[in-house]
Order: structure tokens, then C-alpha cells, then sequence
């Protein structure tokens, strides 16, 4: 079980004012403030180029700062690095591996390199990894023989040599088949239940709903949406299309019912619900005489509030 010691402050990651600026003054990252809560599984999503893997990054030390502060477990990055980051796993952009080396010999170099185990449980380790990731059939294969699929599983193999307090994970289902994607976020559970802090990063908006319980929405290298997923979600618009007989009637009705957006569109009234209660405002299509025909809610996604923050869809071929 993961331990507890750095994390009083309650966040697992904290940044504060985190810029990233490259050469002719691009910021790639302007000002963030992140913020993981120990025990979270937190959705780390923006559309290419909005800076994410930039941040992740520079919480892992590979990328220095040029201006603000980061906090992994407590602890100041980069300057407690050598002390943390064996407490913390990470997939990002794919780790290198030696082609000529198989799955089971990759992940026993990675290992040995880690002085903080013993090399008499290294056996162990090594097969639990791949055991956890599905690779065990492979595991003697060479790497430079391994599918997408099979080099991601393999990095979140090696992510996962030894219990980690957080893990940090850079588009984990990349290369993966709807099986080996579906495997992927149960894995994340998993973790999560046994007391692992996890960031990902994905494009695939449907696996963070199904698996986060936080969020942070990048675009244009500024956090734009963080929190709670309930709470980020509950800021986009829920909207309502009223099928009814009287269009002009019932879009001046849904007017003085305070709704927002209001618009007719072939029979149909289409508004904002805003914090309007549903029901009533049917009820009063109702007893007002409309003849009402159809009466559907639209609850946002996390896709929509992603368009509505960003202004564009989301990549999914990414």
C-alpha cells in the first residue's frame, strides 16, 4: 500500500504560477496552478498543443521551469526529485526501450536500475508487471517485435515495478484495441482503489468520464476548467428541445420562464435550461395550452464543455 508521508496539504500535486516559454518568447504553458487530490483520478485533457505534456513534464523534472512552482507529494520539485520520484510511476510519450531485448529483460534492466529495491524480489516484480498488464504471453518476445498496443503495456509495466503513491500516465491507452483500452481503465480503478494518486492524460473524453473523479481542461497553454468531474461538468449549459404545436407561444413562454438561448427550429424550441427546474418548466408549457409534442433534455458531456471551454472538438485520432 502506497504511503502517506509528504501529502498533510491534501494534494498530491500542486503547482503554482507554472510557465513554460521557449525560445522567441512562446509560452506553452502560462501560469498554471494544478491541483491533484491525493487519492484522485485526475483527467488531464486539452487538445494538441495546449500544453499538457509540456506540464507533465515539468512535474517530472524532464523539463525545468521557467517560472512558477511544483509539488509532487508534498515535496519540491525538482530539488527533492531523488527522494520522490521512486515514489512516483510515469508513462510518458512512449519510454525507450532496447530492441533487441525482450518485454521480461526490458523490464528487469528497468528494475535493477531502481536502488531503492532488492534485487532478490526482482523476479517477482517483474512478473506481477506483467502479469497486471497482460504481457505475460509476450514477455519473452523481443521489444522490436512488439506491436503499439504491446510497447504501451509494456511501458505501464515498467510504471508499475513497485507500489507507486502517484502515477502519472501521458495518453496510456495510445496503440490500444477496445479490449486493451477497457483493460486499461479498470487498471486505473484498480490503482486508484488501492490508494494510488493517478494523472492521466487521454484524448478519449469517454474513458475520462468513466474513470476520473477530477479533471483539468488545458487550452492554448492556460488551465481553463479544474475540479471536482461533477463540478466542472455542472458549468456547461444542460439545454431542452421542445417538440410543441405553437412555436411562437412556447418560445416566448420558456422566455419569461428565465431560460437563456431561446431559439425555434422547425417545430421545435430550443433554449438553455440553465437553473430553471424541469419539470416546472414542462408544467407550465402545459397549463399554459401548448400542445407539447416531445420535451428532451440535453445534459452536457464532458465533450461539449471541452468545445464550449476550447472552442474546438477534440482530436480523437490523436
Amino acid at each position: 500500500m502506497p504511503g502517506t508521508s509528504g501529502t498533510a496539504s491534501g494534494l498530491a500535486v500542486s503547482t503554482t504560477g507554472l510557465v513554460k516559454e521557449f525560445a522567441g518568447g512562446q509560452r506553452a504553458v502560462d501560469g498554471i496552478d494544478l491541483e491533484v487530490p491525493r487519492g484522485a483520478v485526475y483527467g488531464f485533457l486539452g487538445p494538441n498543443g495546449s500544453g499538457k505534456t509540456t506540464t507533465i513534464r515539468m512535474l517530472l523534472g524532464l523539463v525545468t521551469p521557467t517560472e512558477g512552482r511544483v509539488e509532487l507529494l508534498g515535496e519540491p520539485m525538482p530539488r527533492a526529485g531523488a527522494s520522490v520520484l521512486p515514489r512516483v510511476g510515469a508513462l510518458v510519450e512512449g519510454p525507450a526501450f532496447h530492441p533487441y531485448l525482450s518485454g521480461r529483460d526490458n523490464l528487469r534492466r528497468a528494475d535493477a536500475a531502481d536502488r531503492t529495491t532488492s534485487g532478490r524480489t526482482a523476479r517477482a516484480r517483474v512478473d506481477a508487471a506483467l502479469e497486471r498488464v497482460g504481457l505475460q504471453h509476450a514477455a519473452g518476445k523481443r521489444y522490436r517485435a512488439y506491436s503499439l498496443g504491446m510497447r504501451q503495456r509494456l511501458g505501464l509495466a515498467m510504471a508499475l515495478l513497485r507500489p507507486r503513491e502517484l502515477l502519472v500516465l501521458d495518453e496510456p491507452t495510445n496503440g490500444l484495441d477496445p479490449q486493451g483500452t477497457r483493460e486499461v481503465r479498470l487498471l486505473i480503478r484498480d490503482l486508484a482503489a488501492e490508494g494510488s494518486t493517478v494523472l492521466v492524460s487521454s484524448h478519449l473524453l469517454s474513458e475520462i468520464e468513466q474513470v476520473c473523479s477530477h479533471v483539468g481542461v488545458m487550452s492554448a497553454g492556460h488551465l481553463v476548467a479544474q475540479g471536482g468531474i461533477e463540478q466542472v461538468r455542472g458549468a456547461a449549459r444542460t439545454r431542452v428541445d421542445v417538440e410543441v404545436s405553437d412555436v411562437e407561444g412556447a418560445a416566448d413562454l420558456l422566455r419569461r420562464q428565465g431560460l437563456d438561448g431561446v431559439r425555434t427550429d422547425h417545430g421545435t424550441v430550443v433554449a438553455e435550461l440553465g437553473d430553471a427546474d424541469p419539470e416546472r418548466v414542462l408544467a407550465a408549457l402545459v397549463t399554459a395550452g401548448v400542445g407539447v409534442r416531445q420535451f428532451v433534455l440535453h445534459r452536457p458531456t464532458l465533450e461539449d464543455l471541452f468545445v464550449q471551454l476550447t472552442g474546438e472538438g477534440f482530436d480523437v485520432e490523436r
